[in-house]
Protein backbone atom coordinates (compact mmCIF):
# COMPACT_ATOMS: atom_id res chain seq x y z
CA UNK A 1 0.00 0.00 0.00
CA UNK A 2 1.24 3.49 -0.89
CA UNK A 3 2.39 5.67 2.04
CA UNK A 4 -0.47 8.11 1.41
CA UNK A 5 -3.12 5.42 1.75
CA UNK A 6 -1.34 3.90 4.75
CA UNK A 7 -1.17 7.23 6.54
CA UNK A 8 -4.76 8.26 5.84
CA UNK A 9 -6.11 4.82 6.77
CA UNK A 10 -4.19 4.88 10.05
CA UNK A 11 -5.45 8.37 10.88
CA UNK A 12 -9.05 7.36 10.12
CA UNK A 13 -8.69 4.29 12.34
CA UNK A 14 -7.43 6.55 15.13
CA UNK A 15 -10.28 9.01 14.62
CA UNK A 16 -7.83 11.78 13.71
CA UNK A 17 -7.73 14.28 10.87
CA UNK A 18 -4.90 14.57 8.38
CA UNK A 19 -2.68 17.63 8.22
CA UNK A 20 -0.87 18.23 4.94
CA UNK A 21 1.56 21.11 4.55
CA UNK A 22 2.77 22.80 1.37
CA UNK A 23 6.07 24.51 0.63
CA UNK A 24 7.60 25.55 -2.66
CA UNK A 25 10.78 23.55 -3.18
CA UNK A 26 13.80 25.85 -3.06
CA UNK A 27 11.99 28.71 -1.32
CA UNK A 28 13.57 30.80 0.13
CA UNK A 29 16.69 28.79 -0.75
CA UNK A 30 17.51 25.28 -1.90
CA UNK A 31 19.27 24.34 1.34
CA UNK A 32 16.19 25.38 3.35
CA UNK A 33 13.76 22.82 1.98
CA UNK A 34 15.13 19.58 3.42
CA UNK A 35 15.38 20.73 7.06
CA UNK A 36 12.01 22.46 6.64
CA UNK A 37 10.43 19.14 5.65
CA UNK A 38 11.79 17.48 8.77
CA UNK A 39 10.65 20.41 10.92
CA UNK A 40 7.10 20.20 9.56
CA UNK A 41 6.91 16.48 10.31
CA UNK A 42 8.22 17.04 13.83
CA UNK A 43 5.55 19.71 14.36
CA UNK A 44 2.74 17.35 13.35
CA UNK A 45 2.38 17.30 9.56
CA UNK A 46 1.18 13.94 8.23
CA UNK A 47 1.70 14.58 4.50
CA UNK A 48 4.20 16.89 2.81
CA UNK A 49 3.38 18.66 -0.45
CA UNK A 50 6.32 20.10 -2.35
CA UNK A 51 5.59 22.65 -5.02
CA UNK A 52 7.75 22.25 -8.12
CA UNK A 53 8.70 25.79 -9.21
CA UNK A 54 7.29 26.91 -12.53
CA UNK A 55 7.51 30.19 -14.43
CA UNK A 56 3.73 30.48 -14.95
CA UNK A 57 1.99 29.09 -11.84
CA UNK A 58 -1.49 30.08 -13.03
CA UNK A 59 -3.47 28.57 -10.14
CA UNK A 60 -1.51 30.36 -7.45
CA UNK A 61 -2.18 33.63 -5.72
CA UNK A 62 0.47 36.33 -5.26
CA UNK A 63 2.04 34.73 -2.16
CA UNK A 64 2.81 31.38 -3.77
CA UNK A 65 3.65 32.98 -7.11
CA UNK A 66 6.39 34.91 -5.34
CA UNK A 67 7.53 31.66 -3.75
CA UNK A 68 7.92 30.14 -7.21
CA UNK A 69 9.86 33.20 -8.35
CA UNK A 70 12.25 33.00 -5.39
CA UNK A 71 12.81 29.28 -5.96
CA UNK A 72 13.48 29.76 -9.68
CA UNK A 73 15.95 32.54 -8.85
CA UNK A 74 17.89 29.88 -6.93
CA UNK A 75 17.74 27.57 -9.97
CA UNK A 76 15.42 25.07 -8.31
CA UNK A 77 14.07 22.50 -10.76
CA UNK A 78 12.10 19.28 -10.91
CA UNK A 79 15.41 17.40 -10.80
CA UNK A 80 16.67 19.22 -7.71
CA UNK A 81 13.28 18.75 -6.05
CA UNK A 82 13.48 15.00 -6.61
CA UNK A 83 16.95 15.06 -5.07
CA UNK A 84 15.57 16.76 -1.94
CA UNK A 85 12.97 14.01 -1.62
CA UNK A 86 15.69 11.39 -2.00
CA UNK A 87 17.68 13.03 0.80
CA UNK A 88 14.56 13.25 2.97
CA UNK A 89 14.02 9.51 2.54
CA UNK A 90 17.48 8.81 3.96
CA UNK A 91 16.07 9.42 7.44
CA UNK A 92 12.29 9.44 6.99
CA UNK A 93 10.76 6.42 5.29
CA UNK A 94 7.16 6.84 6.47
CA UNK A 95 5.90 10.39 5.76
CA UNK A 96 4.16 10.68 2.36
CA UNK A 97 5.52 13.24 -0.09
CA UNK A 98 3.36 14.63 -2.89
CA UNK A 99 4.79 16.73 -5.71
CA UNK A 100 2.43 19.52 -6.74
CA UNK A 101 3.04 21.47 -9.89
CA UNK A 102 2.41 21.94 -13.58
CA UNK A 103 2.62 19.65 -16.57
CA UNK A 104 5.47 21.35 -18.43
CA UNK A 105 8.42 20.21 -16.25
CA UNK A 106 7.13 16.63 -16.20
CA UNK A 107 6.52 16.60 -19.95
CA UNK A 108 9.99 18.01 -20.59
CA UNK A 109 11.58 15.28 -18.51
CA UNK A 110 9.39 12.65 -20.17
CA UNK A 111 6.61 10.77 -18.40
CA UNK A 112 8.42 7.45 -18.08
CA UNK A 113 11.69 9.03 -16.98
CA UNK A 114 9.86 11.17 -14.43
CA UNK A 115 7.94 8.25 -12.94
CA UNK A 116 11.11 6.17 -12.63
CA UNK A 117 12.94 9.09 -10.99
CA UNK A 118 10.02 9.77 -8.64
CA UNK A 119 9.91 6.15 -7.49
CA UNK A 120 13.67 6.10 -6.96
CA UNK A 121 13.53 9.34 -4.95
CA UNK A 122 10.66 8.17 -2.75
CA UNK A 123 7.77 10.30 -4.03
CA UNK A 124 4.30 8.97 -3.22
CA UNK A 125 1.96 11.01 -5.40
CA UNK A 126 1.63 13.69 -8.03
CA UNK A 127 -0.80 16.58 -8.34
CA UNK A 128 -0.54 18.25 -11.75
CA UNK A 129 -2.65 21.39 -11.62
CA UNK A 130 -3.07 21.96 -15.36
CA UNK A 131 -3.39 18.38 -16.63
CA UNK A 132 -7.06 17.34 -16.65
CA UNK A 133 -8.05 13.65 -16.44
CA UNK A 134 -8.98 13.41 -20.11
CA UNK A 135 -5.42 14.42 -21.08
CA UNK A 136 -3.57 12.39 -18.44
CA UNK A 137 -4.34 8.78 -19.34
CA UNK A 138 -0.76 7.91 -20.29
CA UNK A 139 0.82 9.56 -17.25
CA UNK A 140 -1.83 8.17 -14.89
CA UNK A 141 -1.23 4.68 -16.20
CA UNK A 142 2.50 4.94 -15.61
CA UNK A 143 1.96 6.33 -12.11
CA UNK A 144 -0.49 3.57 -11.23
CA UNK A 145 1.84 0.87 -12.54
CA UNK A 146 4.60 2.29 -10.34
CA UNK A 147 2.39 2.44 -7.25
CA UNK A 148 2.17 6.23 -7.16
CA UNK A 149 -1.05 8.07 -6.39
CA UNK A 150 -2.69 10.58 -8.72
CA UNK A 151 -4.11 13.51 -6.76
CA UNK A 152 -6.72 15.75 -8.35
CA UNK A 153 -8.20 19.11 -7.47
CA UNK A 154 -11.95 19.62 -7.33
CA UNK A 155 -13.23 23.19 -7.28
CA UNK A 156 -16.43 24.73 -5.90
CA UNK A 157 -17.48 25.33 -9.50
CA UNK A 158 -16.99 21.70 -10.60
CA UNK A 159 -20.26 20.23 -11.84
CA UNK A 160 -21.59 16.93 -10.48
CA UNK A 161 -20.63 15.21 -13.73
CA UNK A 162 -17.13 16.68 -13.54
CA UNK A 163 -16.80 15.46 -9.95
CA UNK A 164 -17.72 11.95 -11.10
CA UNK A 165 -15.19 12.12 -13.93
CA UNK A 166 -12.38 13.24 -11.63
CA UNK A 167 -13.10 10.81 -8.82
CA UNK A 168 -13.05 7.87 -11.24
CA UNK A 169 -9.30 8.38 -11.70
CA UNK A 170 -8.25 10.08 -8.44
CA UNK A 171 -6.33 8.06 -5.89
CA UNK A 172 -4.64 8.71 -2.56
CA UNK A 173 -6.89 11.62 -1.71
CA UNK A 174 -9.03 14.23 -3.42
CA UNK A 175 -7.90 17.82 -2.87
CA UNK A 176 -10.98 20.03 -2.58
CA UNK A 177 -10.38 23.73 -3.18
CA UNK A 178 -12.52 25.47 -0.60
CA UNK A 179 -12.54 28.87 -2.31
CA UNK A 180 -13.20 30.18 -5.78
CA UNK A 181 -10.13 31.76 -7.34
CA UNK A 182 -6.44 31.29 -6.65
CA UNK A 183 -4.54 30.15 -3.58
CA UNK A 184 -4.63 32.46 -0.59
CA UNK A 185 -7.86 34.22 -1.59
CA UNK A 186 -11.18 34.85 0.12
CA UNK A 187 -12.89 33.58 3.26
CA UNK A 188 -14.09 30.12 4.17
CA UNK A 189 -17.74 29.12 3.99
CA UNK A 190 -17.87 25.88 5.94
CA UNK A 191 -21.43 25.05 4.94
CA UNK A 192 -20.68 25.34 1.23
CA UNK A 193 -17.64 23.10 1.75
CA UNK A 194 -19.81 20.55 3.57
CA UNK A 195 -22.38 20.59 0.78
CA UNK A 196 -19.74 20.00 -1.90
CA UNK A 197 -18.01 17.27 0.07
CA UNK A 198 -21.31 15.43 0.34
CA UNK A 199 -21.49 15.41 -3.47
CA UNK A 200 -17.87 14.25 -3.78
CA UNK A 201 -18.39 11.42 -1.31
CA UNK A 202 -21.29 10.07 -3.32
CA UNK A 203 -18.75 9.36 -6.07
CA UNK A 204 -15.73 8.06 -4.16
CA UNK A 205 -14.48 6.45 -0.97
CA UNK A 206 -11.10 8.19 -1.36
CA UNK A 207 -10.43 10.61 1.55
CA UNK A 208 -11.05 14.29 0.88
CA UNK A 209 -8.61 16.93 2.11
CA UNK A 210 -9.51 20.61 1.92
CA UNK A 211 -7.10 23.41 1.16
CA UNK A 212 -7.06 27.13 0.29
CA UNK A 213 -7.96 29.43 3.17
CA UNK A 214 -6.64 27.25 6.02
CA UNK A 215 -4.58 29.76 7.97
CA UNK A 216 -4.72 28.76 11.63
CA UNK A 217 -6.12 26.28 14.14
CA UNK A 218 -9.61 27.77 14.09
CA UNK A 219 -10.04 27.58 10.31
CA UNK A 220 -8.51 24.09 10.27
CA UNK A 221 -10.89 22.84 12.98
CA UNK A 222 -13.91 24.35 11.26
CA UNK A 223 -13.12 22.57 7.99
CA UNK A 224 -11.98 19.32 9.63
CA UNK A 225 -15.47 18.86 11.08
CA UNK A 226 -16.61 18.02 7.55
CA UNK A 227 -13.36 16.86 5.83
CA UNK A 228 -10.85 14.07 6.31
CA UNK A 229 -8.07 16.59 6.68
CA UNK A 230 -6.72 19.99 5.72
CA UNK A 231 -3.90 21.40 3.61
CA UNK A 232 -1.95 24.45 4.81
CA UNK A 233 -0.05 26.31 2.13
CA UNK A 234 -0.10 30.09 1.79
CA UNK A 235 0.10 30.60 5.56
CA UNK A 236 3.48 28.85 5.48
CA UNK A 237 4.80 30.25 2.19
CA UNK A 238 4.14 33.83 3.29
CA UNK A 239 6.65 33.28 6.10
CA UNK A 240 9.38 32.80 3.51
CA UNK A 241 9.04 36.46 2.54
CA UNK A 242 10.39 37.58 5.90
CA UNK A 243 14.09 38.42 6.06
CA UNK A 244 14.73 36.12 8.99
CA UNK A 245 17.42 33.56 9.75
CA UNK A 246 16.46 30.00 8.87
CA UNK A 247 16.27 29.02 12.53
CA UNK A 248 13.57 31.65 13.13
CA UNK A 249 11.64 30.55 10.05
CA UNK A 250 11.74 26.94 11.25
CA UNK A 251 10.42 28.09 14.64
CA UNK A 252 7.60 30.14 13.07
CA UNK A 253 6.56 27.27 10.80
CA UNK A 254 6.69 24.74 13.61
CA UNK A 255 4.64 26.94 15.92
CA UNK A 256 1.86 27.34 13.35
CA UNK A 257 1.78 23.66 12.37
CA UNK A 258 1.89 22.45 15.98
CA UNK A 259 -0.97 24.79 16.86
CA UNK A 260 -3.06 23.47 13.95
CA UNK A 261 -2.19 19.89 14.89
CA UNK A 262 -3.40 20.48 18.46
CA UNK A 263 -6.57 22.04 17.10
CA UNK A 264 -7.30 19.07 14.87
CA UNK A 265 -6.57 16.61 17.66
CA UNK A 266 -9.02 18.43 19.94
CA UNK A 267 -11.98 17.51 17.73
Amino acid sequence: MNRISQTLTQLQNEGRKALATYLVSGDPSQDFTLPAMHALVAAGANILELGVPFSDPMAEGPVIQRGHERALAHHTSLTSTLEVVRQFRATNTHTPVVLMGYANPVERMGFAKFVNAAVEAGVDGLLTVDLPPEEAETLNGLLADAGLETIYLIAPTSSDSRVEQITRVASGFVYYVSLKGVTGAGHLDVQSVADKLAIIRRSTQVPVLVGFGIKDADSAKAIAHVADGVVVGSALVVMMEASKPATELFADMSTLVADIRRGLDSL
